[in-house]
């Protein structure tokens, strides 16, 4: 089963998909004209099909993806060798032997001879323990000696009427030591040595997916979109869900309070304003809320909408508002060029996210087919190569970095251009060090890759995305202005969507920057980056 592209949304099934995918670019500028997918609406019971029919299509991805992995063989264990314990309870019984013949001759001795004896008879007990091989039987030499040298130590005092003198504490603590140590090498299970693991290819991850109410909701998403089902993956569908519920927090404040205001018929002073805080709550920005009050208060002059259809209309304005850098000033679509080379700079303030949105990026183009290499010029910040290590580790992609503390970053983004020709990579990405926006020698500094890279790589398609971490809200904007000069910015990665009840920022970044959205992600997880889709996002927003 061929792999999913995540940045053409489907499945490589042949070697034509560049041209599709040209073609595709061609027709783009048509359908962004389009704030809505172009489908015809279907009703309740066409989109339970189109589920059923996705939920049985995925289930046979995965029975296929099942069959195609090589079946791991469990290591052959081998059995216990019995006939050795044998061996070892002949010698002891030998010992025994041996001991026992000796007691009457050692019986008439005096007190000091008999602590002579007493330490003769526990360094052969040592010794015969020691001697014996690792396979003992379970019953200890020791322990059997133990048993023979006490008759013959009662028959001493019995026999001697002076009183043994007692031993030293240290050398009965010594001596009990040693009789542990030699019980548990009599007792000691010797494992064989295991066999060097033979590489097989990893199993393919399978998704539990369910048929719930979550699976339904995602695949009326996707059917609104134009998709079909045969072309849906489980991964699509189980990242519609974590992208619903990283957005709980801005949704559940939000969507009931709209439809109890708007489906109170025309919007009076007191729905203004009351919308306006919601808005202004979620961080949309005071620009972006003016306009959405604007059309709103446009539409419900002219009918009563009720509040179903009032919060449709909103979606509208919001998709429109989103999707509104895409055109002239910015490519609609943003993937890497199959067989080309791109490079994209990865820029933000310290704790965005950026390293860790970088080992993301890989995986997901190492996983769509892409030629990958990351370039660690991070070289500030302590530990910051040994993470994109970490990242390039997990996501199998190779990591270009100067084992040097404190090199020149541009130096190491030009090691990392000519390594990247000499492999044919298809897809660089180059990590920065975090820096304030107001810190002129850094932002000086990041100017200076940009020129490395446009002067090094001048065929490549070059792109630079800022960073942001989405709870820091309105605060993001003023970083993103100062990088949009030293950078050249050409889009957004949002961050940290699930740990904010301020999901409307998108919207601020949008209209108040002009930069589109590339890329959000909701959690923590290698999976849970994904590219930007402006219905999906307002969708899982505004879905009650």
């Amino acid at each position: 089963m061929s792999g999913f592209n995540w940045f053409q949304r489907g499945f490589d099934n042949s070697d034509s998909a560049d041209a599709e995918a040209k073609s595709a670019e061609s027709k783009a500028p048509e359908t962004a004209k389009e704030s809505a997918p172009a489908t015809p609406q279907l009703s309740s019971e066409d989109y339970l099909k189109w589920a059923k029919a996705a939920y049985q299509n995925i289930q046979k991805q995965q029975a296929e993806a099942k069959a195609e992995a090589p079946e791991e063989k469990p290591p052959e264990e081998k059995p216990p060798e019995v006939e050795a314990t044998e061996p070892a309870k002949e010698s002891v019984s030998e010992i025994e032997a041996s001991e026992t013949d000796s007691a009457p001759e050692s019986a008439p001795v005096t007190a000091p001879d008999a602590e002579a004896v007493e330490a003769a008879a526990e360094t052969a007990d040592v010794l015969t323990t020691a001697e014996a091989p690792p396979e003992a039987a379970p019953e200890p030499a020791s322990a059997l000696a133990a048993e023979t040298a006490a008759p013959e130590t009662a028959l001493t005092v019995e026999v001697n009427s002076e009183p043994a003198a007692p031993r030293p504490f240290w050398a009965q603590a010594e001596a009990e030591r040693q009789q542990r140590l030699a019980q548990l090498e009599a007792t000691a299970i010797v494992e064989p040595e295991a066999e060097p693991a033979v590489a097989t290819a990893p199993a393919p991850f399978l998704l539990d997916i369910d048929l719930d109410e979550a699976f339904l909701w995602s695949a009326e998403v996707l059917a609104a979109q134009g998709r079909r089902p045969d072309d849906i993956s489980a991964e699509e569908i189980t990242w519609l869900n974590k992208l619903r519920q990283g957005l709980n927090k801005t949704r559940l404040s939000l969507v009931n309070q709209l439809k109890a205001i708007v489906g109170q018929g025309p919007l009076n002073d007191d729905a203004v304003m009351e919308i306006e805080a919601l808005l202004l709550q979620a961080d949309v920005g005071v620009a972006a809320t003016d306009k959405v009050i604007a059309a709103l208060q446009a539409r419900m002059r002219e009918e009563v909408l009720p509040p179903e259809q009032a919060i449709a209309y909103l979606k509208t304005i919001l998709r429109a508002m989103l999707d509104a850098p895409l055109g002239e000033a910015h490519n609609l679509t943003f993937t890497p060029e199959k067989g080309g080379f791109s490079i994209w700079l990865m820029t933000g303030v310290n704790g965005a996210g950026k390293t860790t949105t970088i080992g993301k990026l890989a995986h997901i183009a190492k996983k769509s087919g892409y030629n990958t290499l990351i370039a660690a010029a991070d070289t500030f910040r302590a530990a910051a190569v040994e993470q994109v290590k970490a990242w390039g580790a997990r996501s199998d992609v190779e990591v270009i970095a100067n084992p040097g503390q404190n090199t020149d970053p541009a130096a190491v983004v030009y090691d990392a251009i000519a390594a990247a020709k000499s492999r044919h990579i298809e897809l660089l990405l180059v990590d920065t060090a975090g820096r304030l926006q107001n810190k002129k020698n850094l932002m000086d500094e990041l100017a200076k890759i940009r020129r490395i890279v446009d002067k090094k790589a001048p065929d490549a398609h070059i792109e630079a995305l800022l960073v942001l971490d989405a709870t820091l809200g309105q605060n993001g904007l003023r970083q993103a202005e100062v990088f949009a000069e030293a950078a050249n910015l050409s889009g957004v990665v949002l961050t940290k969507l699930d740990g904010t009840a301020k999901g409307g920022v998108a919207l601020a970044v949008v209209e108040q920057l002009g930069l589109p959205i590339r890329f959000i992600g909701a959690g923590e997880g290698i999976e849970d980056l994904r590219p930007f889709s402006s219905y999906e996002f307002v969708e899982a927003l505004l879905s009650g």
